[in-house]
């Protein structure tokens, strides 16, 4: 039996970044993950869907100016060489970092992983390999559809395959992989529809600021329907009929692709994680603060506490490497932390909701602007731009802070890091920015 100072079960970012510091620290270290590696971010999410959504930018860009000087001029997307150019970067992770934990020294394994007992794994050939300590970093999957015809989904990754983009698109879901796509999808022209069984969309953020991008969603053509519940999915000779009820009453759609974007769980299910007495709920791996399994002290795992986002899980892996090489000691700091749906315009926030906000009892004040006629906007014709704030009265630092617009998503990083400094908002004020960047707009908005 193969014995190691560390297994990790799966290579994303957070499994990747804690097995190369233990093993840079000199123990023996295996990986094993039965997808390519890099993980959800560098190969079926973040990077590759941002690839896309270039594309999509600039065909919007072009409309935004339309009148103001821009002729588009027939200007499309071409699927095709777009899909090939996000290959050119997806097909190199997975050898690129492979190679890197190798030239580090850690073993790679490929293929499926189950616990046999507290620190045992059974890989799927039948080979065992015994660990001092195991690290769970399998990220997520998506949320299983029960409904009849949920076969016919296809998911993210799926998405992010295809050779072609189909003219009539349905997605079952009103969150981040939904709305991202269906802005790349409408901008490539194809039809999209977005179906909802919540009466809110992205619950996660401002519920004023969805309200606008449900409104710039609907103005350019993404037909949007919440309180719908799925029925059912038949194939038909032409595609696909989806049947969901909705105010009491059954609607159809004819679609020539149903995605799946009803959100995502833990991937830890065929783990066999009874075996090894490892707790677990509907988050993941039940972990105290430093990351270790609450219930079995051989093994730790990331991704599980904080928001499910790759900055999350890659400074979960390094609490988790250097709770494990020098004991428990390290907890993760999760004050700051942003988060983006990538539509166009971008919708993020850092921080508490205003709800959240008045459930914790803070005296607080709200900042909110509608910036669309900002300079920094109407130059590139944007007219969906709002930023709301939130800062403590009785310290005058920002517990909150929640836009849309263009380039917000680097704007938002400037509250998180106050949040995470304990700045107060007279000190953002005081920053000076190159001016007319986009961040000096900051200190108007507080």
């Amino acid at each position: 039996m193969i014995e190691k100072d560390l297994i990790v079960i799966g290579v994303g970012m957070a499994g990747n970044t804690a097995a190369n510091k233990c093993a840079s620290a000199g123990w023996s270290v295996a990986v094993i993950d039965e997808l390519p590696y890099g993980g959800t971010c560098a190969l079926r999410g973040c990077d590759p869907k941002k690839i896309l959504r270039r594309g999509a930018e600039i065909i919007d860009a072009a409309r935004l100016m339309r009148g103001k000087g821009v002729d588009e001029n027939g200007l499309t997307i071409n699927w095709s060489e777009l899909m090939a150019h996000k290959r050119t970067f997806t097909d190199k992770m997975p050898p690129r970092i492979e190679g890197g934990l190798e030239k580090n020294g850690v073993e790679t394994l490929h293929g499926a992983a189950r616990f046999v007992n507290e620190n045992t794994i059974e890989l799927e050939d039948g080979a065992k390999i015994q660990g001092k300590r195991i690290l769970i970093a399998t990220g997520a999957k998506p949320r299983p559809v029960t409904e009849p015809g949920a076969e016919y989904l296809i998911d993210s990754t799926g998405f992010l395959e295809l050779e072609s983009l189909p003219k009539r698109i349905l997605f079952v879901g009103g969150g981040y992989i939904s709305f991202e796509f269906a802005h790349i999808a409408q901008r490539a022209g194809s039809e999209v529809v977005i179906i909802d069984r919540g009466e809110r969309q992205l619950e996660q953020f401002d519920p004023d600021l969805v309200d606008k991008l449900t409104a710039r969603s609907r103005d350019i053509g993404i037909e949007i329907f919440g309180e719908t519940e799925l029925i059912s999915i038949e194939q038909t000779a032409g595609g696909f009929d989806v049947s969901a009820r909705r105010n009491g009453e059954r609607k159809n759609w004819s679609a020539d692709l149903v995605v799946h974007g009803a959100g995502r769980i833990p991937a830890i299910n065929d783990l066999d994680l009874d075996a090894a007495g490892i707790a677990f709920g509907d988050k993941g791996v039940s972990v105290s603060e430093y990351l270790q399994s609450t219930t079995n002290a051989h093994v730790d795992a990331a991704a599980t506490r904080g928001s499910p986002l790759t900055p999350v899980a890659v400074f979960e892996g390094k609490v988790a490497a250097s709770n494990m090489l020098k004991g428990n000691k390290a907890t993760p700091d999760y004050r700051g932390v942003p988060s983006a749906v990538f539509t166009i315009p971008e919708l993020v926030r850092v921080g508490m909701l205003e709800s959240e906000a008045k459930d914790a009892g803070h005296d607080f004040r709200v900042s909110y602007t509608d910036t669309s006629g900002w300079y920094s906007n109407f130059r590139i014709g944007e007219s969906c731009a709002a930023a709301k704030v939130l800062i403590d009265n009785k310290t005058n630092k920002i517990i909150g802070a929640h836009m849309i617009g263009p380039e917000y998503a680097e704007l938002i990083n400037y509250f998180g890091l106050a949040m995470r400094l304990g700045l107060k908002s007279r000190d953002l004020k005081q920053m000076v920015s190159a001016y007319p960047a986009v961040s000096s707009d900051l200190g108007s908005m507080l």
